[in-house]
């Protein structure tokens, strides 16, 4: 089969990857792509919102499957366009894809079917929420409403970082109409967990547990980024848990959004903290995470293809997945000033190096060519990523491939996976 993978990030190079291994894919495309992807699909330079032009695409290649990374073009309709030409993708409508659109929605949703979560409010007026705030005091979280690219949270440790994540929110208007409505919400305190689950609308089947690293330095402090590493699987989900998080928030909430005459079928990510009162939802989100997906595709041994069919069609409950023992670690080289400014145009060597090993594998994530040259072209820049037979020896190996890497400024944490080792220890 044709399939045609929207997208230009570390996630879609991950999907891609993934894709390209499957016994049923004849041709693969990707649009707009990036150099890593390109080195296993055919890439066609459309903008993942021109949703016309994608669709003449798709109908001149005889694409069979449309596959959407990115939030955006979801929360845009994508979907639904496609479906009105008569394509078969895989993500959800715009109308489901609001589960991550819009953080009010998501935990208006979420109150209403009694999937667990911290207590919040929700603002359109910025004195209004400046005084809720001050009413409440720090620590407490503030979420531009809409999309943000991950830079839309501020969890305050103090009332004046709260008070300022409004301001910029809402009064500078950093986001945008993202930022017109912001959700002020109770801090939850534990560790965080990410569990993707593929769904066709009545079936949940979950992927295997990861753990993300959002904040920018060690320790996870300095503010959120898109994500700087993360591993599969996650101890801090034991099986026990694994179990309940499916009962009691990722299947109540498919079940949920088809009561609300909003079915949801492709990808839906929920982002967790483990509390001592067990899992409650942070965030959901309407697509693979990044960059959850490059460790958990990696520990996927079944073929991907016929699992997004499945969710297209509405077969998933005849779907089984084998997943790897081994355990796989990612840590992200960003560009120095990330999530900030930062310079593009940087060189890049020492990928074919890293890659030596047969268990190392770099995914692009904001790289471009220049001739032969290969640039930074984003904030986060690479996913370098390795499988091993544990945690411990699986960091190592990641971090020996980060060291051949080499880019002007080049920045990542250096503690991705320590959780996992703590609590293993």
């Amino acid at each position: 089969m044709n399939v045609l993978l929207v997208g230009s990030g570390g996630r879609e190079h991950a999907l891609a990857w993934k894709i390209a291994q499957s016994p049923l894919l004849d041709k693969l495309y990707c649009a707009p792509g990036n150099p890593g992807m390109a080195a296993l699909a055919e890439c066609a330079d459309i903008a993942a919102t021109e949703f016309h032009k994608l669709i003449a695409f798709a109908k001149d290649r005889a694409v069979e499957l449309t596959v959407v990374g990115p939030e955006d073009p979801l929360a845009k309709g994508i979907a639904d366009c496609f479906a009105e030409a008569g394509l078969v993708v895989f993500g959800p409508k715009a109308a489901a894809a609001q589960l991550e659109a819009s953080k009010a929605f998501a935990k208006q949703m979420m109150v209403r079917y009694g999937i667990p979560t911290g207590a919040y409010e929700e603002f359109t007026d910025a004195d209004a929420a400046m005084a809720y705030v001050r009413a409440k005091g720090a620590p407490i979280v503030i979420k531009a409403d809409g999309l943000a690219a991950g830079k839309g949270v501020t969890v305050a440790h103090d009332v004046d970082t709260a008070l300022d994540a409004i301001r910029v929110a809402m009064l500078d208007k950093a986001f945008g109409d993202a930022g017109g409505k912001v959700v002020v919400e109770e801090c939850l305190i534990g560790e965080e967990a990410s569990i993707l689950a593929f769904t066709d609308g009545a079936t949940v089947l979950p992927m295997a547990p990861s753990q993300d690293h959002k904040p920018i330095f060690d320790g996870d402090r300095g503010p959120n980024t898109g994500g700087m590493g993360a591993y599969s699987p996650a101890p801090v989900v034991t099986p026990e848990m694994f179990e309940e998080v499916q009962r009691t928030i990722l299947q109540p909430c498919v079940d949920g959004m088809a009561k609300e005459g909003k079915p949801y079928a492709g990808v839906l990510y929920a982002g967790l903290m483990i509390t001592e009162s067990g899992p409650q939802v942070i965030e959901f989100n309407c697509r693979f995470g990044d960059p959850e997906t490059q460790v958990v595709l990696p520990r996927m041994k079944s073929d991907i293809l016929p699992v997004m069919m499945a969710c297209c069609n509405g077969t998933l409950d005849q779907v089984e997945i084998e997943w790897d023992d081994r355990a796989c670690v990612t840590v992200v080289m960003a560009s120095g000033g990330y999530p900030r400014e930062y310079e593009k145009g940087k060189p890049i060597t020492g990928i074919e190096a890293a890659e030596q090993d047969a268990d190392v594998t770099v995914f692009h994530a904001g790289t471009r060519l220049d001739g032969s040259a290969l640039l930074t072209n984003g904030g986060r820049v690479l996913g370098v990523t390795a499988l091993g037979p544990d945690i411990e020896s699986t960091v190592e190996k990641a971090y020996a491939a980060v060291e051949k890497i080499h880019f002007e400024c080049a920045h990542y944490r250096t503690d991705i996976g320590l959780k996992a080792l703590n609590r293993l220890a």
